[in-house]
């Protein structure tokens, strides 16, 4: 049996991966587009967004997706973990923590300063998990999103 491998996303990768996002918005219990909207968005992914993932023969088992960010500490780069996610029928065995690691080894390669991310406050599994990797909380910031028509209107402000 294969043995699974952390790599960046290949465009052979495209419709796998398209098929574990479908899994993960059903996990969420929130809306997926088609799964053709899906691979689109993947073969036109926005510069600086790097997705690692977790391969065995030719399943994509998980997946992790950065994005850069500047600047950082002392003026640096870093990388924001927008999304982790391992399938359903693969949690347990470790992938999690390898994208974690594989995450990390790309930072430092990079001579990105440090991972930034959110979690779900909720979660207690998943909060024991980043906390298990060494993972420290920021309680003094505050997450914010600007989405729908609040968007539009900060968008069509006049100046």
């Amino acid at each position: 049996m294969s043995k699974t491998a952390i790599r960046l996303l290949q465009p052979a990768d495209h419709s796998a991966l398209a098929a574990l996002m479908v899994e993960m918005q059903g996990h969420y219990a929130v809306p997926c587009p088609p799964v053709e909207e899906i691979r689109a968005g993947l073969a036109a992914l926005p510069a600086g967004v790097d997705i690692l993932v977790a391969v065995k023969g030719e399943a994509v088992l998980g997946f992790a997706s950065a994005c850069n960010l500047y600047p950082g500490p002392g003026l640096k780069s870093g990388f924001f973990l927008k999304e982790i996610y391992v399938a359903d029928a693969a949690r347990g065995a470790g992938l999690g923590r390898a994208l974690m690691k594989a995450l990390a080894e790309l930072a430092i390669e990079r001579g990105h300063r440090r991972v930034d991310w959110t979690a779900d406050a909720e979660d207690a599994p998943l909060l024991r998990f980043y906390e298990g990797l060494g993972a420290v909380a920021q309680t003094k910031k505050v997450f914010y999103r600007l989405t729908g028509e609040a968007l539009i209107a900060v968008a069509k402000a006049a100046e």
